[in-house]
């Protein structure tokens, strides 16, 4: 199983053994270059040379951080992925409706995942994968899948304090997405204008659908 970068095969090297540790603002510039790269040319075509020197770091450094190119790609779509689980912090939503807590949701979903760089980035790891499918696997345990467990304990901890009824919070966070998305999804892939008006109208039917599965009265 290979995952190569553009500028030839990748050569298997031993583990290195972890440098001194980056102060955290090194490390998340170090982040936040790979993500770039990484959004903007895909997986194969993202260099560690590159990345290092637009980060001002040599690529030793980046390699005693993270080990290999693998990691850093799991790293930045963690960081990425970071922003939206935000939105899922207990904290943050601690006050108001469940109706009004669940849209603010789900309009942060939608601006998240339709992102034109995001939606690049995922056509990108979609045609690589076909290759190299450690990459689509890396993407989705960085990624959608830890926010769906994210979200997930969200819900939970919203039936636990008596907002929702849920048995499988897990599910039921994948179906919320689901609903949210809609044909948006499809449509913006396909080149069709999806208005703002459309949009809202599809998130507030996804979270009144769902608090009529999940929601207990008066939400009901």
């Amino acid at each position: 199983m290979s995952i190569g970068c553009s500028s030839g095969p990748e050569k298997t090297s031993p583990r290195r053994k972890a440098g001194r540790p980056l102060d955290a603002a090194k490390r998340a510039a170090i982040v936040e270059t790979a993500a770039h790269h990484f959004f903007q040319n895909g997986y194969a075509a993202t260099a560690i040379e590159q990345v290092a020197a637009d980060a001002r770091v040599s690529k030793v450094t980046i390699y005693n951080q993270f080990g290999d190119k693998r990691a850093l790609f799991t790293a930045a779509v963690e960081s990425e992925c970071e922003k939206m689980r935000g939105h899922f912090s207990i904290e943050r939503t601690a006050k108001g409706p469940i109706r009004a807590r669940l849209i603010d949701i789900g309009q942060a979903i939608h601006a998240f995942l339709f992102r034109p760089e995001m939606m690049q980035f995922e056509r990108r790891i979609a045609a690589e994968t076909q290759s190299d499918p450690a990459i689509g696997a890396a993407f989705l345990e960085a990624g959608p899948w830890r926010m769906k467990q994210a979200f997930g304990a969200w819900l939970a901890a919203e039936a636990e304090a008596g907002e929702l009824s849920i048995h499988d919070p897990t599910l039921a966070a994948e179906q919320f997405v689901s609903m949210c998305k809609g044909m948006g999804d499809l449509e913006s892939r396909f080149g069709a204008s999806v208005s703002a008006a459309e949009r809202d109208n599809r998130i507030i039917g996804a979270v009144d659908v769902f608090l009529a599965a999940y929601g207990i009265a008066p939400n009901r």
